[in-house]
C-alpha cells in the first residue's frame, strides 16, 4: 500500500471520530482549545492503538488465510465503508446531547469510533505494512480531524456530521476496491 493510500485509509478511519467530534462542538456552549484537544486526544490515541491490536490478531492468523487474504481485506474494508455510508443516511436525530466532559463517555466514544480501525489493522497485517508508521499517521490525522470537527460542530451544526460519515465510508470502500484490483493484477 502506498503512502497516499495510507493517508486515505487514515482519513477514512478518522471520519467516525470526526463526526462524533462535530457533536462535541454542537453540545458544548463553551468550546475552548483545551476542550477540543481533550476530545481529539482520546480519539487519536484509540484510533492509533486499535489498528495495532488488529494487526497483532491478523499476524497470528496469517498462515491460515494467506491464499485469500486480499479478498478478506477487500470484504472488511467494503463492510466498514458500507456500514458508514448506510449510517450516514439514517434519519434518526444524530445530535443527541452527550456529556463530553466525562472521561467515561470519552472512553466509550473513543472505543466505538475505533472498532473499524481494529478491523483495518487485521487487513494491514495481511499487507505486511509497517504498523508503527501507519499507527502514527492514523493518530495524527485523527487528532487533526477531530480538532477541526469540534470547531466545525460549533460553527455549522449537525448537518455536516452526516456527510463526514458518508465520505469516510466511500473512502474505505474505494481503498478496499483498490487493494483488490492491485492484488488481482499482480
Amino acid at each position: 500500500m502506498s503512502f497516499l493510500s495510507t493517508i486515505f485509509l487514515a482519513i477514512g478511519l478518522a471520519m467516525d471520530a470526526f463526526a462524533v467530534s462535530i457533536t462535541g462542538g454542537i453540545v458544548s456552549s463553551n468550546v475552548t482549545f483545551v476542550y477540543a484537544l481533550r476530545i481529539s486526544l482520546f480519539f487519536a490515541i484509540f484510533q492509533m492503538f486499535m489498528p495495532w491490536l488488529g494487526w497483532l490478531l491478523g499476524k497470528s492468523l496469517i498462515q491460515y488465510i494467506a491464499s485469500y487474504d486480499h479478498w478478506i481485506a477487500f470484504i472488511l474494508l467494503l463492510a466498514i465503508g458500507g456500514k458508514m455510508v448506510y449510517e450516514s443516511f439514517r434519519s434518526e436525530d444524530r445530535c443527541k446531547p452527550i456529556n463530553f466532559n466525562k472521561i467515561s463517555v470519552l472512553i466509550l466514544l473513543a472505543i466505538a469510533t475505533s472498532i473499524d480501525a481494529f478491523i483495518a489493522g487485521m487487513s494491514l497485517s495481511i499487507l505486511e505494512m509497517n504498523i508503527v508508521k501507519v499507527m502514527a499517521i492514523i493518530g495524527l490525522i485523527t487528532l487533526i480531524l477531530s480538532l477541526i470537527g469540534v470547531r466545525i460542530g460549533k460553527i455549522l451544526g449537525c448537518i455536516v456530521e452526516k456527510y463526514a460519515e458518508l465520505l469516510g465510508g466511500v473512502i474505505l470502500i474505494f481503498i478496499g476496491v483498490q487493494l483488490l484490483i492491485s492484488h488481482l493484477r499482480g
